[in-house]
């Protein structure tokens, strides 16, 4: 596919790197040539200097052939004005970031007239994200499919775990309740599991379960699952916005320290049922002063991530039983987790897998949107992706234990009319079911028929 870029920051460079590496025909814009020159170099991809929402630009990238244009600049109004534009002079799809919450009704009053084929606020998804973390504290991480029906949960096995020497085909035992490991991340790597597959200490496990069954596997795993009645947020960011107005709504009490005088009477005008401090929450005695050790949870949400693995460490360290770090550089998911720091979210790595997702369902064979949801897990080195099944899907009404499938890929979960159930043996899926993969490897899975080894 050719797909133009708008914007080469944090977004920008990282969608750039990933459609390049599945192969699409990438064009990149922006105004500063020094950035592009380094992205061209790295990426062997096509650059453009100048405003992204010129025509006379949009033109020199060859919009007019382009099957997406992706609008990811700093500037929600640039990247509205730069679809409007773009689809104007032809790009068949159009992408805008757009983070600022004012704009939430316009977007869906005037999302035709604006030429938008979607549109993704990175803020607003890992405020999402932190929320659910903080339903099931125990958990990692936590990815939803089918409608909410289907969650792959994170699970760190400790050394006094129940699973810690545990084969895999006796999960049921100790779980109780009818899950999946579909992937275990270890320190030689990420395995796909199969049921003779042994647990370790120092392992952390990716479960497929159904959304009634995750209290009961917490339970019965003996996971410490301490109510979450208080929170402490560091940095008044939109995120702390959007995380805050949920938190209160479900009966979490919410202080937030932000540094900024402006940003503090924004906030408190927004969100006036939370506790608001001007201050350095970047200051061990400031935190101290505030009571840190007396939250439930703590979530870092200043402007780098760098400061915000310092305090996380430092929360923990206190013993905050819930501790959420939000970063930017997906590099450093690797050593949050070899430092036990909690639960990472990012922005930027939802927000392109949004718009991945998007893209792999343009892509396929067919025409049809075949992908659903797409979450990358396992700090990035696999994937876990929900299907339609159509009726030219290969293989429907096969048992599982009869399709060969390629190296480094699970199904994970069915979803037949509603029913959601964790596959067997002599499971099958029909047209019209949804299908949860799992796919480890460098192959960019964009249709079901893709994990299929013949």
């Amino acid at each position: 596919m050719n797909i133009i870029i708008v914007g080469d920051g944090k977004v920008g460079a990282a969608l750039a790197t990933q459609m390049s590496t599945e192969g699409h025909d990438v064009t990149i814009i922006d105004s500063n040539p020094q950035v592009l020159s380094e992205s061209a170099e790295r990426l062997d991809i096509m650059a453009v200097i100048g405003n992204g929402a010129s025509m006379a630009t949009l033109r020199s990238a060859g919009v007019e052939k382009a099957d997406v244009l992706i609008a990811a600049t700093s500037r929600d109004e640039l990247n509205l004005l730069t679809c409007l534009t773009a689809k104007k002079l032809g790009a068949k799809r159009t992408i805008a970031r757009v983070r600022n919450p004012e704009y939430s009704d316009q977007l869906i009053a005037m999302q035709d007239e604006l030429g938008l084929s979607m549109t993704v606020n990175p803020e607003q998804a890992a405020a999402q994200e932190a929320y659910q973390l903080l339903q099931f504290p125990s958990f990692l991480k936590r990815d939803s499919f089918a409608k909410g029906r289907v969650e792959i949960v994170s699970v760190p096995v400790g050394k006094d775990s129940k699973l810690v020497g545990i084969p895999l085909f006796k999960l049921y035992e100790i779980a109780g309740v009818n899950v999946l490991v579909c992937a275990v991340q270890r320190e030689d790597g990420v395995h796909i599991p199969s049921g003779s597959f042994t647990l370790r200490e120092g392992d952390t496990i990716f479960v497929t379960a159904g959304i009634q069954d995750l209290a009961l596997l917490v339970k019965n795993l003996g996971l410490v699952e301490k109510r979450i009645k208080s929170l402490l947020i560091i940095g008044g960011s939109r995120i702390a916005f959007y995380l805050a107005r949920r938190c209160l709504d479900s009966g979490i009490s919410v202080k937030i320290i932000e540094r900024d005088h402006k940003r503090c009477e924004e906030l408190a005008e927004a969100v006036p049922r939370a506790t608001v401090i001007e201050a350095d929450g970047s200051r061990e005695d400031i935190l101290a002063a505030e009571g840190i050790r007396s939250y439930d949870a703590v979530i870092t949400l200043t402007g780098m991530d760098e400061e915000n693995l310092v305090l996380s460490m430092l929360a923990n360290h206190l013993g905050v039983s819930k501790v959420i770090t939000k970063i930017n550089r997906l590099e450093y998911s690797e050593v949050f987790r070899k430092v036990g720091i909690g639960s990472v979210i990012s922005p930027k790595g939802l927000c392109c897998a949004n718009i991945l997702r998007y893209v792999r369902a343009m892509s396929t064979a067919s025409g049809i949107e075949s992908v659903i949801t797409l979450h990358p897990i396992v700090d990035g080195q696999a994937e876990a992706l929900e299907f339609q099944v159509s009726p030219e899907t290969r293989h429907r009404g096969e048992a599982l234990k009869d399709i060969p499938l390629k190296k480094g890929i699970l199904i994970s979960s069915i979803n037949h009319r509603g029913h959601t159930t964790i596959p067997r043996g002599d499971s099958s899926f029909a047209a019209g079911d949804t299908v949860i993969v799992v796919a480890a490897g460098d192959e960019a899975i964009s249709d079901l028929d893709d994990i299929f080894a013949d």
